[in-house]
């Protein structure tokens, strides 16, 4: 692992930067374990998304009878979810939600009845938003599907019905939000995202709970440069330069390999910021080690050409009941893995995250409450549980386990290679 020395965070705050912000309790950095304090100048001062943690937010599950424009079940699987018909990996501890919703599978293995949750309830986003404050999460980027809207008008309505169930979940629980846009199987999204930011976005800016960066308010766009998703260079820097028109600041998503890309490298450097995406690509311990150069070239790119980076984490991944593929394809490894890149990303001195995702329990990649063990899913289906490596963790162990993740990457505890936090 190539080694870096740490920065001094509230020195580039200070000095670097010159930001006069006064930070909340919980956003003071500092570096007290840092032997040589290299301050190294960020394009940004801290807000909204620099310096912060950000989920991944997909808000996309329904159920037949939670009286939202689709009415029936959604992203869970068909109707109703039942053995062998299922698209998630992992089973949600739904505990904490007021109503549920039966599916086909049999009772759990604690003999409670296998129920799941809608996304078009805003107790259960007000929930979600709890958790974030509870466990130190700053901030989610709401995902808005661009192809589902406009191939379905209920899919739309259905999304425009839940962004205000976000934003006053956001509101409530002093949290923020921002909408991100993925452009996958969006054939004309070029003239589309610029109609729907303008008409149906744009007014949930007016929030006080709204992500703001530099002032402006942020708007992601993911699949900029992604294989099978559409547009090209041209395309792109008009999408990204418009909405930089429109006042925004903008992030967005790119492969893990985007410098080597030159055909568009002129549209990556019109983002604000860069996030590249990295889920699936790395395995284990020595997969999230040999991603280091990487994250330390992408980082001293992004500082060169003026632009904020934000690293994704992903706690695991898997989706053998949605696609093919192994069980348990990429390992959690009870908390080792994601920790691993949390401590990667701070030893670069990179001051901010994405975790993906905070409720994709579709790819096995939730840090969203999830079944412990056996006692808590389906006795007829397999899913992966969060014992499945060997140490049994609870429900919220992820939930813990990003906020001392979160705390580590600010300085608010100190560098440390194994996680401070307990599996129970």
């Amino acid at each position: 692992m190539r080694k870096i020395s740490l920065m001094l965070l509230s020195a580039v705050i200070l000095t670097a930067v010159g930001c006069k912000k006064t930070q909340e309790s919980e956003d003071v950095v500092h570096d007290s374990f840092s032997q040589a304090k290299q301050v190294v100048a960020l394009a940004s001062p801290p807000g909204d998304v620099v310096g912060k943690l950000v989920v991944g937010y997909q808000a996309w599950f329904g159920c037949l009878g939670d009286g939202s424009p689709f009415n029936s079940w959604k992203t869970w699987g068909p109707n109703p979810p039942s053995p062998g018909h299922i698209n998630v990996e992992m089973w949600p501890d739904v505990r904490e939600y007021t109503t549920t919703y039966q599916t086909g599978f049999a009772n759990l293995g604690n003999g409670q009845p296998a129920k799941l949750f809608t996304s078009y309830s805003q107790q259960v986003v007000n929930t979600h938003f709890l958790w974030m404050r509870q466990n130190g999460i700053d901030c989610a980027a709401l995902q808005r599907f661009g192809s589902a809207l406009a191939a379905d008008p209920r899919d739309l309505n259905w999304r425009n019905g839940n962004v205000p169930m976000v934003k006053a979940a956001a509101e409530t629980y002093g949290r923020k939000f921002f909408i991100e846009y993925d452009i996958s199987g969006w054939t004309n999204f070029q003239s589309e995202i610029k109609t729907d930011w303008t008409t149906r976005m744009q007014t949930h800016t007016s929030s006080t709970a709204y992500a703001k960066q530099n002032g402006k308010p942020v708007v992601s766009l993911w699949g900029i440069g992604v294989s099978g998703r559409p547009g090209n260079n041209a395309v792109w820097t008009d999408v990204i330069n418009w909405f930089k028109t429109q006042g925004c600041y903008v992030i967005i998503g790119v492969k893990r390999d985007w410098r080597n890309d030159a055909t568009n490298m002129s549209a990556y450097n019109q983002a604000n910021m860069i996030q590249p995406w990295t889920v699936g690509s790395m395995n284990g311990i020595a997969g999230a080690n040999n991603y280091v150069s990487t994250l330390s070239a992408d980082f001293a790119y992004c500082n060169s050409h003026n632009q904020d980076y934000q690293p994704v984490a992903f706690p695991g991944f898997a989706w053998s009941n949605w696609h093919t593929g192994a069980q348990n394809e990429i390992p959690r490894l009870h908390g080792d893995f994601l920790w691993r890149q949390f401590y990667n990303i701070r030893n670069n001195n990179i001051p901010s995250v994405k975790v993906a995702m905070f409720d994709e329990y579709n790819e096995g990649t939730a840090i969203a409450k999830a079944a412990e063990n056996a006692s808590m899913k389906p006795s007829n289906q397999y899913f992966l549980t969060l014992d499945a490596d060997g140490v049994a963790c609870s429900s919220d162990f992820y939930l813990r386990l990003t906020r001392d993740g979160a705390k580590m990457i600010k300085g608010q505890i100190p560098l440390t290679a194994n996680h401070p936090t307990s599996h129970q």
